[in-house]
């Protein structure tokens, strides 16, 4: 029977979560395999996906572990071919790794740090997007679902070129939806707002930064990991069949709040 529930069932489909060795990444990872999908873990360390896929596999998830450095060209082309090599087809690409190795004024940061902000957090995206595109255009269909930021919606002090990266990007999707929709590709792209992960420590682990940021929040606290996954879920699923070129705001109430 064709129910509205049903159309959420991953079953058969083939996910890759980039970061998902942890944080936001792993609980993506982690709610697609329980809604039925086969996931590939990917993260710079071998050890770290293995792990991963290994805790999946051993609570009767499917999951598979590839490392991939998704600045290095040479890792994100195997990633594709070998995910496509094991499962024959690639039906939902989600773009969760990026870096924010530098916190200060514009003018503050080397040319070598906007660099590589830049590759990992768009270049990067842009390819691995550009790499999928023909094992989901064989297949008559596909899932990108990019992560940005709040921060690419409203830039917060300091934090002047990952906001620019996390802007970028989703620029970068509504152009792939544009251009990519005939093909049956769908893409989106979410902007989180502050969540408790290793990734954000640097603010979340400052107290007094906290109680002021969450008293302003109308939700009043900042959010866990597992949080982000259902939304993408939706958008991965045929229940999210007529969404793309969308940005969605999942941050307490932040944008709203002034």
């Amino acid at each position: 029977m064709n129910t509205i529930t049903s159309k959420f069932d991953l079953s058969g489909k083939v996910a890759i979560v980039t970061g998902s060795s942890k944080g936001i990444g792993k609980s993506i990872a982690r709610g697609l395999a329980e809604a039925g999908a086969q996931v590939v873990i990917s993260s710079r360390k071998q050890e770290a996906v293995d792990e991963v896929a290994r805790e999946f596999t051993e609570e009767g998830l499917k999951a598979i572990g590839i490392q991939c450095h998704i600045g290095d060209s040479g890792e994100r082309e195997n990633l594709i071919s070998e995910t496509a090599k094991a499962f024959g087809k690639i039906d939902i690409l989600v773009n969760n790794a990026a870096i924010n190795p530098y916190y200060g004024p514009l003018e503050g940061s080397e040319e070598g740090v906007f660099d590589k902000i830049m590759d990992v957090n768009v270049k990067a995206p842009w390819m691995l997007s550009n790499l999928a595109l023909p094992v989901m255009k064989k297949g008559g269909s596909g899932s990108i679902i990019n992560i940005s930021s709040v921060e690419g919606l409203r830039p917060g002090f300091g934090l002047g070129l990952y906001s620019a990266t996390k802007a970028a990007l989703i620029t970068l999707t509504q152009n792939q939806a544009k251009d990519w929709g005939r093909h049956g590709v769908r893409a989106n792209v979410i902007c989180p707002g502050l969540i408790k992960t290793k990734f954000s420590e640097g603010l979340w682990a400052d107290e007094a930064l906290v109680a002021r940021f969450t008293a302003q929040l109308p939700l009043g606290r900042i959010a866990q990991p597992d949080e982000m996954a259902g939304l993408v879920m939706l958008l991965a699923s045929d229940a999210g069949s007529y969404m793309t070129g969308g940005v969605y705001v999942a941050d307490g109430g932040y944008m709203v709040a002034g």
